[in-house]
């Protein structure tokens, strides 16, 4: 068999398989809110820390509000579902599941990312 045959389509699987993972992999980093669009309804993910000092509050229709910033240190307030996950004071960060509506962000679901 002839190895030059075989050259050409391992270095095109190589750099394919090097972008689809350095470019599609899941990051750590925390997200950057003045790059999401306040006009989208779109629902998007966000990694963001939790503002512990200033707490969660409870909303009218049982829906929380709270916190967050991003690695900007921008601050949003956050409207969110009532059952939130435990632990979220001392969660390494968070993955909002939402939009932005206005200045705040509203999500859909939160989760603990650590």
């Amino acid at each position: 068999m002839n190895i030059q045959k075989l050259v050409l389509p391992g270095l095109v699987f190589i750099i394919l398989a090097f972008i689809f993972l350095t470019y599609f992999s899941p990051s750590d980093e925390l997200g950057d809110f003045s790059k999401l669009s306040a006009n989208s309804s779109a629902s998007v993910q966000i990694i963001v820390k939790f503002r512990s000092e200033k707490g969660i509050s409870r909303d009218n229709e049982g829906g929380s509000y709270f916190y967050v910033y991003d690695k900007n240190n921008r601050e949003v307030a956050v409207s969110g579902p009532g059952k939130l996950p435990p632990g979220m004071d001392t969660a390494g960060s968070l993955v909002l599941t939402g939009h932005m509506s206005g200045d705040g962000f509203h999500a859909h679901a939160v989760s603990l990312r650590n």
